[in-house]
């Protein structure tokens, strides 16, 4: 598999009915023969898009695009960008930009789209993923895993969904199983948040290191029965990485397997975590694995300043009353379960991670599942991961006035586990061992 030139995306970068941006050189539009720059503001009137300065106003139906005559040392700036989209760290940002600048119409709404080449995109994402501080080789593997992802997604765009109803959420009365991956972009391909990948421009000082790391593994992805791998990747797999089928839909990866995160397995352990008792034990157990660590210079290289407000990550609890619980769920899934009385394993996926868990309270009794939404119906924003298990405590009348959830890791779990391979790195490994250490069954190839 190759490609004859490097490939440009679009990227959507902020969508708003008013969008304000900021022009930083000499910028063409088809709309005007002037050359622009300074500050603007994008709105919708009369259904067209009409961006305007103090000095000139522009107007078109459903999209202006923006040129610099120096794509690489101009820029535009885009005031009120929301990073951490429905996580507890949501805010907004002002963030600057290279190459070039789309507004374009979308129903009520404009969205600002950056167009620029795959490597510049990456140089950006490996950046806002985590410090531009880091070692080498960490970056060289975040780089190729990131490129992996991108290109197997925009090969992947136009395929139809399988009707297959086997590979297709469910709800009845008595279960309830979503599971959520990211649904292809109609207006652009990726967009900037978490959803697909950070993505902040220029806005993060890009190192050296980073230029090298992109330069050093231009092209570079990992192949997997000649196809481009559709890598994934999350902040800690808690020691033991999770198989992709268990958390999106039912389809097996041979390279999106569970491996143990150290350079063997922790002996007196039975790592057949799908059974309860032994997740349980491995929960309690502070296990070696290369992201247990509470080192400072590895984790500031991984959790940027946000990201560090979770301070507990590998091990963690989280602690609700009754009433905070039963409010939780019931807003969540907007069903009254009454008061909980329980809140059952149904099944674990390889990692400990729950797959399905039984909610019981006075009035109703429900399964849901999977992964991301237990985490997202216990937890106002999202529970860091779905591998815990539950204490109860404070009994009256046979009802628990407290539940204590134990847990380990943060995301997911599946594919590269970003704590373990900084740590990996700081200890020596190379980028192409990181990255077969968590993506078995895997060839790296350069393919533009």
């Amino acid at each position: 598999m190759q490609f004859e030139s490097e490939p440009w995306l679009n990227v959507g970068i902020l969508s708003d009915r008013q969008i304000k941006f900021e022009l930083y050189g000499e910028f063409l539009t088809s709309q005007t023969n002037s050359i622009l720059s300074g500050v603007f503001t994008a709105e919708l009137k009369n259904n067209k898009i009409v961006c305007s300065s103090k000095s000139i106003t522009l107007e078109a139906e459903e999209e202006i695009f923006f040129e610099p005559s120096d794509p690489i040392s101009e820029s535009f700036v885009l005031r009120d960008v929301i990073i951490g989209v429905k996580f507890h760290w949501e805010r907004r940002e002002k963030q600057r930009f290279n190459y070039f600048l789309k507004i374009i119409k979308n129903g009520d709404q404009l969205i600002a789209i950056n167009y620029l080449p795959i490597e510049a995109y990456l140089t950006s994402v490996i950046s806002s993923e985590m410090s531009a501080k880091c070692s080498v080789n960490l970056l060289k593997s975040q780089a190729v895993v990131a490129r992996s992802w991108l290109l197997a997604q925009l090969k992947n765009k136009f395929k139809e969904k399988s009707n297959d109803p086997k590979l297709k959420p469910y709800s009845t009365e008595e279960e309830i199983i979503t599971w959520y991956d990211r649904e292809a972009h109609k207006l652009f391909d990726v967009c900037a948040d978490d959803h697909c990948q950070r993505f902040q421009g220029i806005t993060k000082v890009s190192t050296n290191t980073v230029i090298q790391a992109i330069k050093e593994t231009r092209g570079i992805v990992l192949i997997s029965d000649n196809e481009i791998c559709d890598t994934r990747y999350s902040k800690s797999c808690g020691g033991i990485s999770e198989s992709y089928e268990n958390v999106w839909e039912p389809i097996k990866y041979k390279y999106l397997v569970p491996i143990v995160d150290y350079k063997y397995e922790p002996e007196n352990l039975n790592l057949d975590l799908t059974k309860e008792e032994n997740a349980e034990r491995w929960i309690k157990t502070n296990v070696q694995a290369f992201c247990n660590t509470t080192d400072p210079k590895i984790l500031n290289q991984i959790l940027l300043d946000y990201d560090q407000e979770t301070k507990d990550f590998y091990r963690w609890n989280v602690e609700y009353s009754q009433d905070q619980l039963n409010e939780l769920i019931k807003r969540k899934l907007q069903i009254d379960f009454g008061e909980i009385i329980d809140l059952i394993p149904v099944e674990r996926g390889y990692s400990g991670r729950l797959v399905k868990l039984k909610i019981v309270g006075t009035k109703k009794t429900l399964i849901i599942g999977k992964e991301l939404e237990i985490r997202r119906v216990l937890s106002p924003t999202h529970l860091y991961s779905s591998a815990f298990y539950v204490e109860k405590k404070d009994f009256i009348n046979g009802i628990p006035q407290k539940f204590i959830l134990h847990g380990a890791g943060w995301g997911h779990g599946v594919g590269l586990c970003q704590i373990g391979a900084a740590v990996m790195a700081e200890k020596g490994y190379q980028f192409d061992e990181i990255l077969t250490h968590y993506f078995p069954n895997t060839d790296i190839k350069k393919i533009y």
